[in-house]
């Protein structure tokens, strides 16, 4: 009766968001911590939202748009190089963060240098090794095109596009992109059962590395120095560079687990490719400072055996019908149009 709970719990967002402007939360997640009073969801501007997303007309020589560093098929991040690649084939400094579940979210980037989802998109737009353009400029452009001239009319009544209604329009978009249907997920729903493999992973799982890797999110949504070795040619001091402060030093904001399979490289550099690197890390690399995590000060003790298991459990964290989602892809029917 209730095999298919979670795959109808996640397709309702989008049921809901057509039919009364409102947001349906997962079953056991808490409630969101986007305002949505504020820029109240509605199926047009999610389609504008959309269609900027793909559209490289958001960077100054028109060849980079969101989708070029956060890509569908990779849990809306990159696989291909470790961090960002911009215009004029300008290398960035970070890997492009996974995005998904975005309205459960205080902070954005991984120092946390935005704290409004309205207002992310900024960054990478403004950001001169990645779009290497402007609000003022980008509006500029979008009222030169018929195309968007309708798509601005249909979601705020007015064919003239503004730096706030461009912004909140991809920000819905964001909101929009909601992972919850993994093996965890109906696992947690009584709708399958881990393997003895799995199961062993996961109680190894929270047990070393729940605190900072909540569920159901796997994120707590806070700031940690987990123990990297400072890049020598990049020096990331990471939350330390908003603050200013010293004890934020090599602090950066945990990532979600989920999808993980999907989202390598990983760490806030992509230093690592394969998800037994990562374990390694934690349990053979940590390198000691003032601002290590008081958590990891001893380390994680693992046996080879138990993180095989962890990884196994790890898996479960894919959910196929998120990475495949019609809805969230390239919107041709709408691009083909111009």
């Amino acid at each position: 009766m209730i095999k298919y709970f979670l795959v109808v719990i996640c397709l309702v967002f989008t049921q809901l968001i057509e039919q009364n402007n409102s947001y349906n939360t997962p079953k056991n997640w808490p409630a969101p911590f986007y305002n949505f009073k504020k820029n109240k969801l509605s199926k047009e501007k999610i389609l504008l939202g959309r269609v900027l997303f793909y559209d490289p007309i958001l960077s100054k020589d028109s060849t980079i748009s969101c989708n070029s560093c956060h890509s569908p098929f990779s849990a809306f991040t990159h696989v291909d190089h470790a961090v960002s690649h911009g215009i004029h084939d300008s290398i960035g400094t970070r890997n492009a963060p996974a995005l998904m579940n975005l309205a459960w979210h205080k902070s954005f980037m991984w120092d946390g240098a935005i704290n409004n989802l309205d207002m992310q998109s900024l960054a990478p737009i403004s950001h001169p090794a990645e779009m290497g353009s402007n609000i003022n400029d980008v509006v500029m452009k979008l009222n030169r095109s018929k195309l968007y001239k309708k798509l601005y009319h249909n979601a705020f009544n007015d064919s003239i596009a503004t730096g706030e209604h461009t912004l909140k329009a991809i920000a819905q978009f964001m909101l929009t992109i909601v992972s919850c249907n993994s093996r965890y997920d109906k696992v947690m729903n009584n709708e399958n059962k881990f393997t003895p493999q799995e199961e062993n992973g996961y109680q190894i799982f929270k047990k070393n590395c729940s605190s900072c890797h909540t569920e159901p999110l796997f994120t707590n949504g806070e700031f940690a120095n987990n123990g990297l070795a400072s890049d020598a040619l990049l020096n990331d001091k990471g939350r330390a560079r908003i603050t200013q402060k010293k004890e934020d030093a090599y602090k950066f904001k945990v990532p979600t687990l989920r999808n993980i399979e999907f989202s390598y490289p990983y760490m806030h550099d992509g230093r690592f490719k394969k998800l037994n690197e990562v374990l390694n890390h934690y349990t053979n690399g940590i390198k000691k400072s003032e601002t290590l995590d008081a958590k990891l000060q001893n380390g994680i003790v693992l046996t080879s055996n138990e993180k095989v298991d962890v990884i196994a459990f790890l898996l479960t964290l894919s959910d196929k019908q998120f990475l495949f989602d019609k809805k969230f892809a390239y919107p041709k029917e709408v691009i083909h149009l111009q």
